[in-house]
């Protein structure tokens, strides 16, 4: 991935903030202290037909990252709340000791496992200029999109043109979500990135399944971030990025190009709408995925790399190896040295 932008210093050192515990490693003679995180994957397996795959159970999939495999400490499918797979207070690759207490998981619903049931949605409305012709029928299949979700999921509504419009922070009533959609205003110029940055870091915020939903009229074209800065954090981060983007922005070659890339790279999915029928058809999509995706947690075993990690993910099944599977396909680890500053939310290091 292309770091040439100075922004890729801070964003980058951003990583999967579930729950932490220290480990350190040796560089250059000087201790660096890195943060050992539970990584949430979060998994949509489709057969050859396009169908949804139910039912699968933990001991199906295998992670392996850089190349290592992974024990699965958590897994949910869909809506249902998160149950553990497994603990052994005396394994040394847990650093907490026992991976599902130190997680505030359960096989019962409650506690924690119950609260990240669902997924935390947020959604990103252009409001630009590009907006000017469609948008109350854009606003309506938002609007369809936000009562469709299942009771399990939380939302949030921002909007944006030059500047990022926090208009509902996340909630689970639909009311008020509702609201600051029907309060939009048309606005300027876009700058997508930059704004959708800035909503990535507020997602990070959150524990359990994270997911940004854009619906885009147009390229950016007043950003200071690079598309590249916003995939990798969204990566690091375990946000998954769904866009939703007009014939308008379709026929700007770059911008779809930008588009398909950054979705597939963290999980998600690119759709491009030819009227306000495909929006909803979109919508419908996303809600649909939403409720089908399956979410592995693991404690990564030690790893020297203190860079990029490859994640895979596979089905040991013989019939699943005609399945088809989308995720993220990798994360940075976050030196504890940047964890005081992101957590503040600062430039430096924006927000876990």
């Amino acid at each position: 991935m292309n770091k040439s932008h100075v922004l890729i210093v801070s964003f980058a050192l951003m990583a999967v903030a579930f729950v932490t515990a220290p480990s350190v490693a040796q560089q250059s003679g000087s201790d660096i202290h890195v943060t050992v995180n539970m990584v949430q994957v979060n998994v949509a397996v489709t057969d050859d037909k396009g169908n949804y795959v139910t039912g699968l159970r933990p001991d199906d999939f295998v992670v392996t990252e850089d190349g290592i495999r992974e024990k699965i400490a958590t897994f949910e499918e869909g809506n249902e709340p998160a149950r553990r797979v497994e603990s052994d207070p005396g394994n040394s690759e847990d650093p907490s000791g026992s991976v599902a207490q130190n997680a505030g998981m359960s096989d019962v619903t409650g506690g924690l496992a119950s609260e990240i049931a669902g997924s935390n949605v947020f959604i990103l409305f252009d409001t630009s200029n590009y907006m000017y012709r469609g948008f109350v029928f854009a606003q309506d299949a938002i609007a369809d999109f936000v009562r469709s979700l299942e009771t399990a999921d939380k939302v949030a509504f921002y909007s944006y043109s030059r500047d990022l419009s926090r208009s509902a922070a996340l909630t689970a009533d639909r009311s008020l979500v509702l609201r600051g959609v029907r309060s939009t205003v048309a606005g300027d110029d876009a700058a997508l990135y930059n704004c959708l940055l800035l909503t990535v870091k507020d997602a990070a915020q959150h524990t359990g399944r994270k997911v940004i939903v854009v619906f885009s009229n147009g390229p950016d074209n007043s950003s200071v971030v690079p598309p590249e800065d916003v995939a990798e954090l969204a990566q690091s981060t375990g946000t998954a990025i769904y866009m939703i983007s007009t014939r308008e922005a379709q026929v700007e070659p770059v911008s779809t190009a930008v588009f398909e890339r950054m979705t597939s790279a963290t999980g998600g999915k690119a759709y491009f709408a030819k009227n306000w029928k495909d929006e909803k058809n979109a919508f419908a999509s996303i809600r649909d995925d939403l409720a089908h995706l399956y979410s592995l947690n693991y404690y990564p075993k030690a790893n020297p790399n203190r860079g990029w990690r490859a994640i895979q993910v596979k089905i040991v099944s013989e019939k699943g190896k005609k399945y088809h599977i989308r995720t993220r396909n990798g994360y940075r680890p976050l030196p504890t040295r940047f964890a005081a500053t992101a957590s503040t939310g600062s430039p430096e290091g924006g927000s876990q």
